[in-house]
């Protein structure tokens, strides 16, 4: 349970962070204001946006959870995985983006190809983002339960209140703004818990002496390369060919919630430093939040849930008040996630679904009403759907086993629709509805085709591979898109400035 002080820090933290929230609310006038921030925000704040979002509550739980379990291997996922896709977003696929006026990943898509990919682009990323709220609503509720012992449901639903009032209010600009400070608090939070674990197990010398001899299971637990035939999600071959050249650059060029920060930018300039902004910070944030999972392995031994790991560390490790800082820490990284989905998702239906089908040529007002109410329905979805994490063996691994069944195929399409001239809408549509019928194939029958339990890497690359191959075979198969359709679109050509001043 929380000291006096511990909840006055929760409490003024989360009460600021309304008020930061709701102050935004005077900037937003137009549906441009709510989803793009009016393309008025800098670099730095962009970039810190970036980071807390992406390791959100979700890293904090999960990654020590799999740490405890599989050790510093996890760590790959940032060092390995997201530091490159960021730079190569930055030099070649955000400037495009920005320049072509973009609100959304899929928008690119329809216009490289065709309506019909970029609807089912953006209707999976809708329900992804739906099963990511619940998932990250879970993590929340994990940790107020073991920390304070409030009941699961209540966690989840105070969670989706506090979040859900700046984000309908404020828009992107709120989320981005009051991620800058949450970003400052979580990394002030997380390492006081890193340095004081350290101390705890008598520095790191000492946990790799008593964590080796606690049995075989632990021999690789040190080993960031993991062997071809290991146990864990993380073997090298799926860290290489599903990490590396599939589900990062996925992760940093293709995902909405990512990628609209960066359209917020105030010019291009700003929109490139943000990405490697973000990517030097990210370099920090395996320290962050792995080793408190390698340190439990020595203070708490023999967890049944590793996601218990974190949570047990704070509640035996920090005194008070620094107990009441890294819950403000764990809840800004939750906050931050929590409110880029529902904005990034609000942004995809608006502009993706809602105006294309529902009502073109509505005023600007209208839509902006939409994205406000789409928001609070995205709420009631991720509170709906969030006992579904507690089926998965982590709340880490859950998120990637439900990114594995389209990522591939989408990136696919985006890095051929970019790079190669010869790509039609039919190959590009081909390779995006195959790519993710195969992948959903390989998760559901996976035993027979995996020797290890979670083998979203390994799906991740095959359907990337098969969408790949299915575009070219297609789009030689049929007729080529004109140089006048592809200008602005593909990397040979010169990049379609918006009809507005920039």
């Amino acid at each position: 349970m929380l000291a006096g002080i511990d909840y006055f820090i929760v409490i003024a933290y989360i009460i600021g962070m309304l008020l930061l929230g709701l102050y935004f609310k005077k900037f937003v006038n137009s549906s441009e204001d709510y989803f793009l921030g009016g393309k008025s925000l800098p670099f730095w704040a962009i970039g810190m946006s970036i980071v807390v979002s992406d390791i959100g509550a979700l890293d904090f739980v999960g990654v020590s959870g799999q740490a405890y379990r599989y050790g510093i291997s996890v760590g790959n996922f940032d060092w390995v995985g997201s530091v490159p896709a960021m730079l190569l977003a930055a030099f070649i696929f955000i400037p495009y983006f920005w320049r072509g006026g973009m609100y959304t990943i899929p928008e690119y898509l329809g216009r490289r190809y065709n309506q019909k990919v970029r609807t089912i682009a953006s209707v999976t990323w809708i329900l992804f983002f739906a099963l990511d709220l619940g998932v990250l609503f879970w993590a929340s509720a994990v940790l107020l339960n073991v920390l304070m012992g409030w009941p699961i449901w209540i966690s989840i639903v105070a969670t989706a209140g506090v979040v859900g009032l700046y984000t309908y209010f404020g828009g992107i600009t709120a989320v981005i703004m009051t991620d800058v400070v949450q970003f400052v608090i979580m990394f002030i939070g997380g390492f006081a818990l890193v340095f004081l674990s350290l101390y705890e197990v008598g520095g790191w010398d000492n946990m790799v002496d008593k964590i080796a001899t606690m049995g075989p299971e632990y021999r690789n637990h040190f080993d960031i390369i993991q062997p071809q035939d290991t146990k864990s999600p993380f073997p090298w071959t799926g860290i290489l060919f599903g990490l590396t050249f599939v589900m990062a650059n996925a992760y940093m060029i293709g995902n909405q919630s990512i990628v609209q920060r960066c359209l917020t930018a105030k010019n291009e300039w700003h929109a490139k430093a943000s990405m490697i902004f973000g990517s030097a910070l990210k370099m920090f944030i395996p320290i962050l939040v792995l080793f408190p999972g390698l340190m439990a392995v020595v203070v708490h031994p023999g967890l049944a849930d590793g996601d218990q790991a974190l949570p047990m560390m704070i509640k035996s490790i920090l005194p008070p008040g620094l107990v009441g800082l890294m819950f403000a820490a764990f809840f800004a990284g939750l906050m931050s996630s929590v409110d880029s989905l529902l904005n990034s998702t609000a942004t995809l239906f608006t502009k993706d679904i809602y105006e294309p089908f529902i009502k073109k040529g509505a005023d600007d007002k209208h839509y902006l009403k939409v994205g406000q109410i789409t928001t609070l329905v995205l709420l009631l979805i991720g509170v709906a759907t969030s006992p579904i994490s507690s089926d998965f063996p982590g709340i880490y691994v859950a998120i990637q086993t439900f990114m594995s069944y389209f990522q591939g195929p989408i990136f696919a399409i985006l890095l051929l629709g970019i790079f190669w001239k010869r790509t039609t809408e039919w190959g590009g549509l081909s390779a995006l509805v195959i790519g993710i019928g195969f992948a959903v194939y390989l998760n559901v029958f996976k035993e027979q085709f995996f020797t290890i339990e979670d083998p979203f890497l390994y799906i991740s690359w095959w359907s990337f591979l098969l969408g790949f191959i299915i575009n070219v075979v297609v789009s030689l198969l049929t007729k080529k898109h004109t140089e006048e359709q592809l200008k602005g679109l593909v990397f040979s050509s010169k990049i379609l400035v918006e009809n507005k001043k920039l």
